[in-house]
């Protein structure tokens, strides 16, 4: 494997499966982890997995991730809306970085539509579930040989 990748959770993604359904349905965190891991070793992209309901944790994985891994996907959660700390980590990430949320932000309440993050990543999917991850994972696979830049 010649890439290696983060996926980057926030606040309360470790309860999914639990947690409002109707939004975030019913795949559990460790469902979710396993399915990315077994789509990065399909492609061959080495993928790791994080999770923090902490912002100062978050920051420290993204800025241990500069010299670890070749491009990060991050769902920030709660997080994409109010941390300029978690946004200027990314913005010194200079890797690629795809933003990713399971419901569409935009289409949630309002305070959800601003994005902190959205002006410092490569691309984001938004809205299309649990299997955004797996997309997220393909488009930067593809974006690390150079096909989506």
């Amino acid at each position: 494997m010649d890439n290696k990748i983060i996926i980057i959770n926030g606040p309360n993604l470790n309860l999914l499966g639990e947690r409002e359904q109707s939004q975030y349905g019913a795949t559990t965190f460790e469902q979710l982890k396993d399915n990315c891991l077994k789509k990065g070793n399909e492609i061959g992209i080495e993928v790791d997995f994080a999770q923090s309901n902490v912002e100062g944790e978050l920051v420290n994985i993204i800025q241990d991730a500069r010299n670890k891994y070749d491009g990060i996907i991050i769902n920030a959660a709660g997080f994409t809306h109010t941390s300029v700390a978690i946004r200027d980590a990314l913005d010194i990430f200079k890797k690629p970085i795809i933003e990713l949320h399971i419901s569409n932000i935009y289409k949630r309440e309002e305070f959800r539509h601003k994005s902190l993050i959205s002006g410092v990543v490569t691309g984001g999917i938004f809205g299309l579930g649990v299997e955004g991850y797996i997309l997220a994972i393909i488009s930067l696979q593809k974006t690390l040989q150079n096909e989506n830049r």
